[in-house]
C-alpha cells in the first residue's frame, strides 16, 4: 500500500523540511499552509496520514480535527509548539493518533508516521485466519503450535511469531526493518542480523524438503511462497 501524507504547518520550512524527509522514505507528501488549505487538500489529495500543526492561521489543528470527525480511514499527528498535558488530552479526544512537541528530530516523526501507517495498514488487512496450511506446514495462531507434515515443529517465540507474519501474507516481500518492527518491535536496537539468523534457523527446522517456502529477496528482505491448503 502506498500511503499518501498531509504535512500543515503554517511555518513552511518546518513543512518542506518534514515533507522532504518523509518523501526520502517513499511516501507520496504534499503540504498545506493553513486549517481551511488543509481541509481542502485532505479532500483532494486523500491522504492515510495527517502531520497536523495546531496553532495555524484561518483553521487551528483542534479545528481541522473537530471538522475530519473521528475518520478511522485517516490518522493524525498533532505538532505544537506546547507542551501542555490539557492541549494533548483535547487533541486525542478530537480523534488524533499522536502528539509531538516542537523542537522535535525529524528521525523521530518519520518513524511515528511510519508506526502510524502500519497501524492503518493492519486495521485496514482482512483479519488473519486463527489457522493456516501451507506446503504441508500447519499453523495454529491461538495454540501457538506448528506441525510439518505431520510432525510437531519446535520453534521459539520469536520463530513462531516470524514464520507466522510471513506465511500468513503469502509472496508480500518484507525489508529487515519490517520484520524487525513487526516481530521484535520498534524499540528493539538488536540489529537486522537478528531477522537473518532467525530466518536461517527456520529453514534449518523446516528441511531441505520445505525450506523453498522462505526465500530471499535480494538487496530487500525476505518473503514466503507457496500454495494455501
Amino acid at each position: 500500500m502506498e500511503f499518501k501524507i498531509l504535512v500543515a504547518d503554517d511555518e513552511q520550512s518546518i513543512a518542506q523540511a518534514i515533507a522532504y524527509a518523509l518523501r526520502r522514505e517513499g511516501f507520496m507528501v504534499e503540504t498545506a499552509a493553513d486549517g481551511e488549505e488543509a481541509l481542502e487538500k485532505t479532500e483532494t489529495f486523500q491522504p492515510q496520514v495527517l502531520v497536523l500543526d495546531v496553532m495555524m492561521p484561518k483553521l487551528t489543528g483542534f479545528d481541522v480535527c473537530r471538522k475530519l470527525g473521528n475518520r478511522s480511514d485517516l490518522g493524525v499527528i498533532l505538532l505544537t509548539v506546547k507542551n501542555d498535558i490539557v492541549d494533548k488530552l483535547i487533541g486525542l479526544e478530537l480523534g488524533a493518533d499522536d502528539y509531538m512537541t516542537k523542537p522535535f528530530d525529524m528521525r523521530e516523526v518519520v518513524a511515528r508516521v511510519k508506526a502510524l501507517c502500519r497501524r492503518l495498514e493492519k486495521n485496514a488487512a482482512p483479519p488473519v485466519p486463527a489457522a493456516f496450511s501451507v506446503g504441508g506446514l500447519t499453523l495454529q495462531l491461538e495454540q501457538r503450535t506448528a506441525v510439518l507434515d505431520g510432525q510437531a515443529l519446535t520453534l521459539t517465540p520469536k520463530e513462531f511469531d516470524l514464520l507466522a507474519l510471513l506465511l500468513s501474507h503469502l509472496k508480500r516481500v518484507y525489508t529487515r526493518e519490517e520484520l524487525l518492527d513487526q516481530v521484535w518491535g520498534i524499540d528493539y536496537d538488536g540489529g537486522t542480523r537478528t531477522v537473518d539468523i532467525h530466518i536461517q534457523r527456520l529453514r534449518a527446522k523446516l528441511g531441505s524438503h520445505h525450506q523453498h517456502l522462505l526465500q530471499t529477496v535480494y538487496g530487500i528482505g525476505y518473503k514466503a511462497v507457496g500454495e494455501p491448503e
